[in-house]
């Protein structure tokens, strides 16, 4: 197999595996003993249908409240078109295409385990629209996290059949048209297909897993941008001693001061004598409050990774076993929870960040109100802060738990659910909110340093700041601050 495709089977899928499917855009493709798996589940339903008359959920009856309506044997198929159509009441923006590809190949890493009962065609046409980039319309709104996501995973679904709308290549069509385009058939769905396809967690982990391979990404940023911030307010280095964190052992705190003294060393800045004692917690505390998101960020991390490399839809069929058992693996629980431990532990990066940017532009420290030359002419950096501030406090309404809401669904069938969807999508807008307030940071930090010259930061700092300002250069007068701002964050990207 090509190193450059992601085989999908029942072996452990990791987070690097993740985070390398989308940086280097690898194909995905099922193994052989994924293939084997998947037809003998298939081979035996198919077996248990024709020689049984019990009822299997989903399978040969009703969905949800309509579980206990008998469905006639040649009514199976039109039973999961039906199930498709009738799901797909997607609202919102659409999902953007990263989250859709990682939902696709979700999908079928979970049909890989071959309890799902789907026909080999289905997930090979997944594949095959994953590597041949068809990419389904979906939409943010419709899930409540606990029958799986019902309403995104319909959407997902409709270009099996024909219906609903693709991105292929990166051209909006109808699915009709993309599959006329590549010479494909709809596929016809089978016994049990439809409801395999729609029950699952995808979307939630799909947007858990972007969600935390970007808060990895910001929290490395946020620590080089503190660390610039941290010379530029002319800081006490003693609260980054090893000792102290020695002695309060967490494992992210440890690290985070570990990091900072790395990214300090040879500082000019930082070995000049220092006329105040203690620097407020903004600073002081860095290794502290940095350090609880990373170990939150790593904690999360485990829930989704045990969510990915599992079976989450329902019923599961155990062909050894000679069994097919209903039950409730699409509920997104663990996931809403882990979704809203995120965003409270990014929205506090962004808080304290803002705090910086705040005592920067205060006049304190040798350091001109707002970091400009002729301040009261010019407004400087007065605005960025509020910018920043206004964003933070947005986080913290965001941060409010999903978790802790639920709502009766289908007739009281489903009459407590997750709300994880909603957690997995506002994480996503907090993470996108503290790249914000940290491009205004570095933006304000760069502007600070560089009232302590003749003095440098350490080498590598100063790397990081040369090639900042190739991107933006000193703000000496006023300027129109959202071009800044802009140019900081796609620095970041």
């Amino acid at each position: 197999m090509s190193y450059n495709y992601l085989p999908l089977d029942r072996q452990h899928t990791s987070f690097l595996q993740i985070k390398n499917l989308l940086e280097f855009d690898q194909l995905v493709s099922i193994t052989f003993d994924a293939h084997e798996r998947i037809l003998k589940c298939r081979n035996y339903l198919d077996k248990k249908i024709q020689q049984s008359n019990a009822l299997f959920y989903g399978i040969n009856t009703g969905f949800g409240y309509l579980q206990n309506v008998q469905i006639d044997k040649n009514q199976l198929q039109q039973l999961q078109k039906n199930l498709l159509q009738s799901h797909a009441c997607g609202l919102g923006e659409e999902v953007p295409a990263d989250i859709v590809k990682l939902m696709i190949m979700l999908k079928i890493k979970s049909l890989s385990y071959g309890h799902s009962g789907v026909q080999i065609e289905t997930v090979k046409r997944l594949m095959d629209m994953y590597n041949h980039q068809m990419y389904p319309v979906i939409y943010t709104q419709g899930s409540l996290g606990a029958s799986g996501d019902l309403a995104p995973l319909s959407h997902l679904s409709l270009p099996l059949i024909g219906l609903g709308e693709v991105y292929l290549k990166g051209e909006k069509m109808s699915s009709a048209n993309a599959l006329a385009k590549l010479g494909w058939d709809s596929i016809i769905l089978q016994s049990k297909e439809g409801l395999a396809l729609v029950n699952g967690t995808q979307f939630m982990s799909a947007y858990g897993l972007y969600n935390l391979v970007h808060a990895e990404r910001l929290i490395n940023w946020a620590n080089k941008i503190a660390a610039i911030s941290f010379d530029a307010f002319d800081c006490v280095s003693d609260p980054l001693n090893e000792n102290i964190h020695r002695v309060r052992a967490h494992a992210g705190q440890v690290n985070v001061a570990a990091i900072l003294r790395k990214l300090l060393e040879g500082s000019g800045i930082s070995s000049q004598k220092k006329e105040q004692v203690q620097d407020p917690y903004s600073f002081r505390c860095i290794p502290q409050v940095h350090g609880a998101s990373l170990d939150t960020i790593n904690y999360v991390k485990e829930i989704f990774i045990t969510e990915i490399n599992s079976v989450t839809d329902n019923p599961n069929i155990f062909p050894d076993e000679d069994l097919i058992v209903s039950g409730g693996n699409f509920h997104g629980q663990p996931l809403a929870y882990g979704l809203d431990f995120l965003c409270i532990a990014m929205s506090e990066i962004a808080s304290i960040s803002e705090r910086r940017i705040y005592q920067l532009i205060s006049g304190q420290r040798g350091l001109p109100a707002f970091l400009v030359k002729n301040p009261g002419l010019h407004s400087g950096l007065m605005i960025p802060q509020y910018t920043a501030a206004g964003i933070v406090s947005e986080n913290k309404q965001l941060a409010t738990p999903s978790s802790v809401d639920s709502i009766p669904s289908s007739n009281n069938q489903e009459d407590h659910v997750s709300m994880g969807a909603n957690a997995a999508v506002k994480c996503k807008r907090i993470i996108d909110n503290v790249e914000k307030v940290l491009a205004i940071e570095l933006l304000t930090a760069v502007q600070a340093i560089e009232f302590r010259q003749p003095l440098k930061t350490s080498p590598e700092l100063e790397e990081i700041i040369a090639a900042f300002r190739k991107v933006v250069s000193f703000n000496d007068a006023d300027r129109v601050m959202h071009d800044d701002i802009k140019k900081a964050i796609n620095f970041l990207k």
